[in-house]
């Protein structure tokens, strides 16, 4: 259990200096216009594209819709990070991309209903 602490607690803190280094437009504002001409501010390791889908997978990953769904992570302004939660997602969003990268046929094997299966918190244990 301690090695797979330390394993994501490794891929956290290198994810949070690869979020730093790799905003869009090095200023963390997203480029561009998703669906509907919508556009999301401050995207750092998500892009328009896919952005609303990604928001819903979460949801669902999550199990959040009853629990406000987007405040679950944001505060009004969506574009803050002052929930740790939306910091957090980031980081794991860099864990799962990390983790998929090191399966040859790349495939899509760990996403985040892997670990949380309708939970705001990961299963430990099987």
């Amino acid at each position: 259990m301690r090695t797979l602490l330390s394993t994501v607690t490794a891929f956290l803190l290198l994810g949070a200096l690869v979020v730093q280094s790799q905003a869009p437009d090095g200023k963390g504002k997203a480029k561009g216009k998703g669906k509907g001409g919508f556009v999301a501010k401050n995207l750092q390791v998500l892009d328009q594209a896919t952005f609303p889908d990604a928001m819903q997978s979460f949801v669902q990953a999550l199990g959040v819709a009853d629990q406000g769904r987007c405040s679950y992570c944001h505060v009004e302004d969506r574009a803050s990070d002052e929930k740790m939660q939306k910091v957090t997602a980031r980081n794991m969003i860099i864990m799962v991309r990390e983790l998929n990268a090191r399966f040859p046929d790349g495939k899509q094997h760990v996403t985040c209903w892997t670990c949380h299966r309708g939970s705001t918190t990961p299963a430990t244990e099987p």
